[in-house]
């Protein structure tokens, strides 16, 4: 296996643990997302569905198949979570000391190196739509 393939399973993995890993905050309602979605206006309904695109993309990261449309859901996931945490949550939420906002720069940047390295992939992938 090329090392650039190894280290794109790295990455996906990485991801996809860090999206299940928030999961157990967004459908147990613990308080820490249950706040952050009502600040947001958006509770529950907005945690629901994140959690489950979050689920989504997590699990298409680990599908062979999937996995640019995974990097691409990720994406599309945590843009607009970086623009809230600037616009109305701020770096630190809940008293968090930056982290969930540093999770996300993380996703962000794995992501898009996730789609860079696997770019014949997503280019096939734009060609067929």
């Amino acid at each position: 296996m090329e090392k650039k393939i190894i280290v794109s399973w790295v990455m996906q993995v990485v991801v996809a643990l860090i999206f299940f890993q928030t999961l157990f905050f967004k459908f147990t309602g613990a308080s820490e997302a249950v706040a952050i979605f009502t600040k947001l206006g958006v509770e529950p309904w907005g945690r629901w569905l994140t959690g489950i695109l979050e689920l989504g993309a997590g699990a298409m990261l680990l599908i062979p198949g999937t996995i640019v449309i995974g990097a691409i859901l990720s994406l599309i996931i945590i843009i607009p979570a970086i623009v809230l945490h600037f616009a109305v949550l701020g770096i630190s939420s809940n008293n968090d000391g930056g982290l969930l906002f540093a999770l996300a720069i993380i996703v962000l940047i794995l992501s898009l190196a996730i789609l860079w390295i696997r770019r014949s992939r997503l280019k096939k992938l734009l060609r067929k739509s």
